[in-house]
């Protein structure tokens, strides 16, 4: 007989008689909310081509929600075990730290909800936390596997989108400066870097599952995918790509020495390189925009066209000071003096997506609203950034030198557990998720967070951690 709560009705408590089994279906649609429906949601502006960037954070917000209700369920029925203990209080001593750094912050409300465009307030922390949460309470192999596939599902939703975008020129980053038409590929990720992000993930468990899958329908789709991935990623004109692709590509060939699987499998990788230099060569044959040769254009894309040009969150790039068309010194530039914002508030920092506040020397010449008075005085401050490409310092710098303790407190029992899982070999899910894993907390290093990227990373960084009885599939 099912239990009941105070007399009330069996399907009112089912929670109380939910199944370890129920429980992980439902989780694997959670975390397929937390791949899809931010990069759903940014369809929207994307096709009213109205900066209504505002609302994309209402994608994270439906999908952060449900993984709430499921992480609560997860702690109630003892679906989080002893073991991932670490990394559950590390997160969770990130968020409170997180609260603390709001109290101190320039602005409470940008704190908790994210700049406008950006959404990575407090709320956004406290919904990795459940997409992480969720992820590490599944202990079925089939919902793994749906999100496996979700997250390369995801990849091709936004490498189809991003294709459309170069071949027809449209988006928000068809030109890289007033001069140059480089008809860079942003997908729904809102930025061609943040595009190279996701679609790093998903090559990464592409190449992977078509190393480990006995199916070959399947593995034909993953490659499939991954040329698709790997062709795309060369049109964000960006580090993250290049670095994107390489980290794929090696995770790949290790999977293959290391499961011993097929050598001929090796041939996998060229649905990863391949297409890469197919991209490089029409670009340099002329045929994309007015440009000739291909190169990198991270500085122009990050600074120009999308902080400044596009959600007028930072100041125009002051050419005198940095090389914007050199690589290295944009990153150079931004590592350096985030590092001096760091010196001034070690603990707090500046407040979550606040990372321009303290740069500010000009005040706004224009009236209006209040609104509209912090993106003129924004704009009007050449030379300031709101993002940092590495999410360790831009973390110490938002939130304080003890939220970046935290993180890499949650990042490395991860990766001792994920590499666990995947030595024992219960099931090819655990290699691909622990690959995924690494390639998120790589490209951290030389990117930041953002709320297409972050859920897939942090539910894929839970997820790894899953010991499979293989007794009970």
């Amino acid at each position: 007989m099912a239990k009941q709560l105070f007399n009330s009705s069996e399907s009112s408590n089912f929670i109380l008689n939910m199944t370890e089994e129920k429980f992980s279906r439902l989780a694997s649609w959670g975390l397929l909310a937390a791949c899809f429906t931010t990069s759903l949601f940014t369809i929207v502006p994307e096709l009213a081509d109205s900066g209504l960037y505002s609302i994309v954070a209402g994608g994270l917000a439906v999908a952060g929600v449900i993984c709430m209700i499921l992480a609560l369920i997860a702690f109630m029925k003892g679906y989080v075990e002893k073991r991932v203990l670490l990394p559950v209080c590390a997160f969770g001593v990130m968020v409170l730290w997180g609260v603390i750094s709001l109290i101190n912050s320039y602005d409470t409300i940008i704190s908790l909800y994210g700049y406008s465009g950006r959404g990575e307030g407090l709320l956004a922390i406290l919904f990795y936390a459940a997409f992480f949460i969720t992820g590490i309470s599944i202990k079925r192999e089939k919902p793994l596997i749906t999100f496996i596939y979700g997250i390369i599902g995801v990849g091709a939703l936004n490498a189809v989108w991003g294709l459309v975008q170069v071949i027809a020129g449209v988006g928000s980053y068809k030109f890289a400066s007033v001069e140059i038409q480089v008809n860079a590929a942003s997908g729904l990720a809102q930025s061609p870097l943040f595009l190279a992000m996701l679609l790093s993930l998903s090559l990464t468990a592409a190449l992977m599952t078509a190393v480990l899958t006995s199916d070959s329908k399947r593995r034909i789709i993953c490659i499939v995918c991954a040329c698709l991935f790997s062709f795309v990623m060369m049109f964000t004109y960006s580090l993250i790509g290049i670095c994107g692709i390489a980290i794929a590509l090696t995770a790949a060939a290790v999977t293959v020495f290391a499961h011993k699987a097929d050598k001929k499998l090796l041939l996998t990788l060229l649905s990863g390189i391949a297409p890469a230099a197919l991209a490089a060569v029409i670009v340099s044959a002329g045929a994309i925009g007015n440009i000739s040769g291909y190169r990198l254009y991270d500085g122009r894309l990050l600074w120009w066209a999308d902080s400044y040009y596009r959600l007028s969150a930072s100041g125009e790039p002051d050419t005198g000071i940095v090389d914007i068309d050199s690589t290295y010194d944009v990153y150079y530039t931004l590592n350096s003096r985030t590092m001096r914002l760091i010196s001034r508030a070690p603990l707090t920092g500046t407040g979550p997506e606040q990372l321009v506040f303290p740069q500010l020397y000009t005040a706004s010449t224009l009236g209006g609203t209040e609104a509209e008075d912090i993106t003129d005085i924004v704009m009007n401050n050449k030379g300031t950034f709101d993002k940092v490409y590495n999410e360790y310092l831009y973390t110490a710098a938002t939130r304080g030198i003890p939220s970046t303790i935290a993180l890499i407190a949650v990042l490395l029992p991860v990766l001792y557990l994920g590499y666990r899982n995947m030595k024992r070999r219960n099931s090819w899910t655990g290699a691909v998720l622990f690959g995924v894993t690494v390639c998120g907390v790589l490209l951290f290093f030389i990117g930041c967070s953002n709320i297409t990227f972050s859920p897939i990373f942090w539910a894929a960084a839970g997820a790894s951690c899953v010991e499979l009885d293989r007794k009970k599939q």
